[in-house]
């Protein structure tokens, strides 16, 4: 095996499936973290508003550290 090959094993993106739900987890993390998540924490389930906003800021990062990732690996484009 080459190098090359052993960093794709480790790194676990080796399929096309697993980079294209990754990318889209990662997608709906950035978008829905911050928008809807809040939302629905503070006014579905009557939980502390500013709680809400940091649980969906803190979606938001993880969304945009999984992208990076997926950039540094060479899955996404």
């Amino acid at each position: 095996m080459t190098k090359k090959n052993e960093e794709i094993q480790v790194s676990g993106i080796g399929s096309k499936f697993t980079s294209i739900t990754l990318t889209i987890v990662s997608v709906l993390l950035i978008f829905i973290g911050p928008t809807y998540i809040p939302y629905l924490l503070a006014d579905v389930l009557k939980l502390e508003y500013f709680a809400s906003i940091g649980i969906g800021l803190v979606l938001f990062i993880v969304g945009l550290l999984m992208l990076v990732y997926l950039i540094r690996q060479k899955a996404v484009t």
